[in-house]
């Protein structure tokens, strides 16, 4: 499940808004990997899951960044 639309993180703290650029750092990760994995398997439901996974985690991050 992904983070459809960005956020709305006015008032946020300087440590919740280092966490968040963790966060969003961390699903890049998430994505990235995610899509080698899809690459380097061969059963087509199990690469189907793993690119939607980062497609998903691309989105959350996407989103994430665009609301800060």
């Amino acid at each position: 499940m992904a983070l459809k639309n960005t956020l709305n993180l006015n008032n946020l703290t300087y440590q919740e808004l280092n966490s968040l650029k963790e966060i969003a750092g961390e699903h890049l990760t998430m994505s990235s990997k995610f899509g080698d994995y899809a690459n380097q398997v061969q059963d087509p439901q199990l690469k189907q899951m793993l690119q939607q996974a980062s497609t998903d985690a691309k989105t959350t991050a996407t989103n994430l960044i665009n609301s800060l």
